[in-house]
């Protein structure tokens, strides 16, 4: 598969194919426990669904943290592709397998062990407890494969190649959608089944992918060695406001709730269906928030900060367009969407209202991920994670509350609507002016 060199040629050019292999393997990536959830619900009933739902909100926070720490890989592995420090890249890639396997194996032992008590701490009903507790052990059993793949994919764009993490997620997702039904229903394991199959399909991508990056030497990978002082605790300096992004989000969205729940279980309903679209609209400036990062890495680390700055010009324009004519889409299509996951009249009209207020919104969401992408290259995560703390803390939700309490039901969109508008004021106030671009983790040859 072909590596991107972002260090030249056209940057519209590349932004564009180089992102939409990372939009589409981020919405197979969701399609995961969709799946789950539509075997399990049609096959087994609702308190098995329900117990899903309740063991996901464990997986998202863990995946989250996998992700924060991929930020944290993602930038000094492109700066090394950029600086074309092979030596580098290679002592940085052998130092990341080691942690993070080492972190792997110590969550799953600590979650497999506490799965019952985190459970009970999430207030999980009786009659799903039992299911809840088996899936989630399961899937703690199988972290190392969801650490593996996730980590092999970022690699794979930090050198410039977002195709080939494509082939492993989506040949993964149609070997999951096989096996939930044979295990469930035909070998009768119930919600094991559908644990079972996900991580074998999780275990098929990572070893997969591990093996064709081997055999075709796309990176450098090799035999893993304790690694040195210097490049753990870079690692660990990076990694850990990176992982703490992700909680900061993810203990957001949880704040935000609490001034939804203030409504009733019809505003409940259609939040909670909204946000399931919410998961899906913002993808594509997620994915262009991972894009932008890759290509201002590799140029920061080839001290080419002209590109960096038109890296990020064309990420905002592009962001800007594309998120645009998700917003008119789904303000045109926000009942008939909301439908596919309720019925409900009451909870229909919440969830349609919600979307049609924040719609128009989301381009400015969209500006956060793409200056936040930019700045993260350089390493400055500490930065990154004070913005994201204004930015749910210190805005969203206090805004959302008093839009709520001023305003009633229309105030969540328009509160939440408002703090998207500020935050990108602020992320682009930080982007100009901030010291960001000082910010040095490695001497540029």
């Amino acid at each position: 598969m072909k590596q991107y060199n972002f260090t030249e040629g056209s940057i519209l050019k590349q932004l564009i194919f180089f992102s939409t292999p990372v939009l589409l393997t981020n919405l197979l990536q969701v399609s995961y426990q969709f799946i789950d959830s539509l075997w399990v619900g049609n096959l087994l009933g609702s308190d098995a669904l329900g117990a899903i739902a309740v063991s996901g909100t464990v997986i998202f926070t863990i995946l989250s943290f996998i992700i924060g720490i991929n930020n944290a890989s993602l930038t000094i592995l492109s700066q090394q592709k950029g600086n074309d420090d092979k030596e580098g890249l290679s002592r940085y890639l052998n130092a990341f397998v080691v942690i993070l396997s080492a972190l792997a194996i110590l969550l799953g032992v600590i979650g497999f062990l506490n799965s019952e008590t985190i459970l009970k701490l999430l207030g999980t009903p009786e009659t799903m407890f039992v299911h809840a507790t088996t899936y989630l052990q399961i899937n703690f059993v199988g972290i190392l494969f969801l650490f593996g793949y996730n980590f092999i994919g970022t690699v794979l764009r930090a050198v410039g190649d977002s195709k080939t993490p494509l082939r492993f997620v989506f040949i993964s997702v149609i070997l999951n959608a096989v096996l939930d039904p044979i295990f469930i229903w035909t070998f009768d394991l119930g919600i094991a089944g559908a644990a079972y199959a996900t991580i074998l399909s999780q275990g098929f991508a990572f070893i997969y992918g591990l093996m064709y990056i081997l055999k075709k030497q796309l990176v450098p990978f090799s035999i893993p060695t304790l690694p040195k002082g210097e490049e753990t605790a870079l690692i660990f300096k990076l990694g850990i406001p990176s992982g703490l992004q992700m909680t900061v989000i993810s203990a957001g969205v949880m704040a935000i709730m609490s001034v939804v729940t203030s409504f009733g279980n019809d505003a409940v309903a259609g939040f909670g269906a909204a946000q399931r679209l919410d998961s899906i609209l913002m993808l594509p400036a997620m994915a262009l928030g991972t894009s932008v990062s890759s290509m201002a890495g590799q140029n920061i680390g080839a001290g080419k900060w002209s590109r960096v700055n038109q890296i990020g010009l064309y990420g905002v324009v592009y962001n800007f367009a594309i998120m645009m004519l998700v917003a008119v889409v789904i303000f045109f299509l926000a009942e008939w969407a909301t439908r596919l996951f309720i019925q409900d009249e009451g909870a229909v009209a919440f969830g349609t209202h919600y979307l049609k207020v924040v719609a128009f919104f989301y381009p400015f969401l969209g500006i956060n991920f793409i200056l936040n992408g930019v700045v993260r290259a350089s390493g400055a995560m500490f930065a990154i994670l004070v913005l994201n703390i204004i930015s749910f803390w210190v805005l969203r939700y206090p805004l959302t509350y008093l839009f709520a309490k001023w305003l009633g039901e229309t105030g969540i969109g328009l509160g939440m609507g408002t703090s998207f508008v500020i935050s990108s004021i602020i992320a682009f106030v930080y982007y100009k002016y901030g010291k960001w671009d000082q910010k040095q983790i490695f001497a540029s040859k």
